[in-house]
């Protein structure tokens, strides 16, 4: 049996595999393409030898430190994008373009020499073959008790295999629409993958490549933006190599799924007439490249292909970020990500929050070795704390979803995130209470309980992550579009619930304290006393 099979070979499903790989463990990686990358596609153009990006081109070090970190790691070559020059803005059809100097576009990009395909390339070097599968396709999985059992089709032949644990590295909208799991899933989760979207997935890149640069030889950046209603490409970028000697644009489509149809057989010319149209004559006679995602069916879907784009957020509906049957099945790819969703970064952050929760289910059922009952006690509490974080939103959700069955209308953010925290802290007393503790090697100093830091510690991430799924769910869930206050809190609202949560965990801090205090004067013969102990703070 295969400890974890991993489906889908984007970046996400490969960083988790090479991971894996690293830590001696066993995996297959199953990819329903004959090739590796998910979205990521980089072609060469024969006529200039640049490397062209179809899919993901860019990267920003500022605000991206996993994949800027990874790329440093691999020693992958990368070079700032062409910024510098006049940006144009063609506004009407029959006009020409509008000149404005000094507008950058891109805020800080950067690319890799040789396209994006490289890291890819990086990440799977180091694979063992026989654990990859290319053209297997997901179309059911099982719950088996012990184990899931995946259901592949590879031509037509169907194929079951058996893993211990699974991840789905694929875009949510997919999953829901094609995957048949056994037993359902829970229509929260159906929903949340259903209303997803998969970032870029409906759109259409080109890119033309070129003798030279002409566009930089008169001054001119390369970005351009054409935004009347008869526009072809609709945003317009250098996509030259670090020297330039390697000449091309790149561009998004401005046209929808539907029209890039009626109009594929006329495309090439139209395409290469708005390039003439926005940077001159000298454009007439390129090499084009194009590709659209809207046609592929493992990444668009249905839903990404019939709904308009929305404005993009940062951050993935939590009910994603769980594990479900108990702990087997997590959900991976991009659009999981709590940060950086649709991105590159945003598949590295999914891959090493399953790496994380994998590490802690092997934690879970290790024995703990210790040089002391106490150190035993206090990891397996530091354990305990961390695998709430698989079930603190899901407090958090039954609690606002009892709210709205009530048909509360007020409050109902503050008052379900205080009722999750409450049952949190009243579980951990009990299993603080149940531990076993040598109290004689315990110091107590003005009332504390010296061991009351080691066990307020794990709460910190566990408090701040279940804050920032309580926002991040909010922002995304439909059935709290209806309460603004509740979809976007306010600054004012979010300060009232960290009050309330700051009084709650004092009270549980001086109810840990009172209960270590008793075991250790239960342990010593004495009466143990009743009195609260101050000074309780994180």
């Amino acid at each position: 049996m295969l400890e974890t099979a991993i489906v889908g070979g984007g970046i996400c499903g490969l960083a988790l595999a090479r991971s894996l790989h690293r830590q001696g463990r066993s995996f297959a990686l199953f990819e329903a393409r004959p090739r590796l990358g998910g979205r990521i596609l980089s072609v060469t153009c024969i006529r200039s030898g640049a490397a062209i990006d179809l899919g993901p081109a860019w990267f920003w070090p500022e605000t991206q430190p996993l994949v800027t970190g990874l790329i440093a790691e691999f020693g992958l070559a990368h070079f700032p994008q062409h910024d510098q020059g006049a940006l144009l803005h063609l506004r009407e059809a029959d006009k020409t373009p509008d000149v404005m100097v000094d507008k950058p576009v891109h805020n800080g990009a950067r690319r890799l020499e040789g396209g994006m395909a490289g890291l890819v390339g990086a990440l799977a070097k180091d694979l063992p073959r026989d654990c990859l599968r290319f053209d297997h396709v997901l179309t059911g999985m099982r719950d088996g008790g012990d184990h899931v059992a995946l259901t592949l089709r590879s031509g037509d032949h169907l194929t079951e295999v058996v893993a211990r644990q699974a991840v789905i590295a694929l875009p949510p909208r997919l999953v829901e629409e094609h995957i048949r799991f056994e037993p359902g899933l829970d229509e929260a989760t159906r929903t949340a993958l259903r209303e997803t979207e998969t970032w870029m997935a409906a759109q259409a890149k080109v890119a033309i490549g070129y003798d030279r640069p002409f566009w930089r030889d008169a001054g001119q950046s390369g970005n351009a933006f054409v935004t009347h209603e008869q526009a072809v490409v609709g945003e317009i970028f250098d996509a030259c190599d670090a020297t330039a000697t390697k000449a091309a644009l790149g561009g998004f489509l401005a046209l929808s799924p539907e029209l890039r149809q009626s109009f594929s057989a006329g495309l090439p010319m139209l395409m290469t007439s708005q390039m003439m149209q926005v940077f001159g004559s000298a454009l007439e006679h390129g090499e084009q490249h194009y590709q659209d995602w809207a046609t592929e069916p493992f990444t668009c879907s249905t839903r990404d292909r019939a709904t308009p784009r929305a404005e993009h957020v940062d951050f993935s509906n939590p009910l994603l970020r769980r594990a479900l049957w108990n702990g087997k099945l997590h959900f991976g790819g991009s659009e999981t990500a709590s940060r950086g969703a649709g991105y590159l970064e945003g598949a590295l952050e999914a891959a090493r929050r399953i790496q994380r929760a994998l590490g802690r289910a092997d934690d879970a059922t290790a024995p703990v070795e210790s040089a002391s009952t106490n150190a035993a006690s206090l990891a397996r509490f530091s354990a305990w704390v961390a695998a709430q974080g698989e079930t603190a939103f899901d407090k958090y959700h039954q609690h606002l979803n009892r709210s709205l069955a009530a048909q509360k209308k007020q409050q109902l953010t503050q008052w379900a995130i205080l009722g999750s925290v409450e049952e949190i802290y009243g579980e951990a007393l009990e299993v603080l209470n149940d531990l076993r503790f040598d109290m004689s090697a315990v110091a107590v100093e003005r009332g504390r309980s010296a061991l009351m830091p080691d066990v307020q510690k794990p709460f910190r991430d566990l408090m701040q992550a279940l804050l920032d799924d309580v926002i991040a769910f909010n922002r995304t869930s439909c059935a709290l579009s209806n309460f603004p206050d509740e979809h976007h809190p306010s600054k004012e609202y979010m300060q009232t619930i960290l009050r309330d949560v700051a009084a709650v965990w004092q009270e549980f801090s001086l109810s840990a304290n009172r209960l270590l205090l008793a075991k250790a004067e239960t342990a010593s013969g004495r009466r143990p006393q009743t009195g609260a102990a101050t000074g309780m703070s994180l």
